[in-house]
């Protein structure tokens, strides 16, 4: 799964990599949470460059009667996303990328689990497959959501925990956010060419387990080890 991440890469990095048409007013974050607002990059259409959007991470489909049920929906499985009826749509035709350059998670026994940090070399950005939706309440009002797709964890991962979220290959950016691509055949090939087996990871302090902790610090490993970025 994934329940915490970083974007602290420089907008026009971001800007750059994304190709979008201008730099996002982006401040540096250490430990996104679930219910914040988190840039999305989406296809703009009419052949277009992508843009960059905030939408809430946890996705409240269109049907749904209020946004309490976006709290559980912060994760879709990519093997079952397309027979949910809350990610059914999305998957069709809102496909986003997420853009992000670390995630973390928690490994070891109740109580005592300990914090890594996962990412790429040298902290390299990279985007998660996302989804998002556009729910209206009662007032009229429009709410943007998001959720994060996961698989299967890659070998290397497999002794933090048993499911990683999709990180989406760069030459799969322009099929995975176009909505005219509607075929599972497709879809799920980006799925599986994800980049999980490029991924490292280090112990980190517990710092970060304090989601009002969104500094560098929640970075800092624990005990540097020879290999990891």
């Amino acid at each position: 799964m994934c329940g915490r991440f970083t974007l602290s890469t420089p907008p026009t990095e971001i800007a750059h990599h994304f190709g979008l048409a201008e730099e996002p007013k982006l401040e540096a974050r250490f430990n996104v949470a679930p219910g914040q607002a988190i840039a999305t990059v989406s296809d703009s259409g009419g052949g277009r460059r992508p843009v960059l959007s905030l939408r809430r991470w946890g996705l409240v489909p269109s049907w749904s009667k209020d946004t309490k049920i976006g709290n559980r929906l912060i994760n879709a499985r990519a093997e079952t996303a397309a027979e949910k009826p809350s990610f059914l749509s999305a998957l069709r035709r809102r496909r986003c990328l997420v853009p992000a350059d670390g995630f973390y998670e928690w490994a070891g026994e109740k109580g005592s689990k300990q914090p890594y940090c996962i990412g790429l070399e040298g902290r390299a950005l990279f985007a998660f497959a996302g989804l998002w939706e556009r729910w209206t309440d009662p007032q009229g009002e429009p709410l943007e959501s998001c959720t994060l797709l996961t698989t299967a964890a890659a070998e290397q991962l497999r002794a933090l925990h048993h499911r990683m979220p999709v990180i989406v290959d760069p030459a799969d950016y322009a099929l995975w956010m176009d909505p005219g691509v509607e075929e599972p055949d497709l879809v799920s090939s980006v799925i599986d060419r994800n980049l999980g087996g490029a991924l490292e990871f280090y112990p980190i302090s517990k710092y970060v387990n304090d989601v009002r902790h969104d500094d560098p610090r929640c970075l800092e490993a624990s005990a540097k080890q020879p290999g990891f970025f």
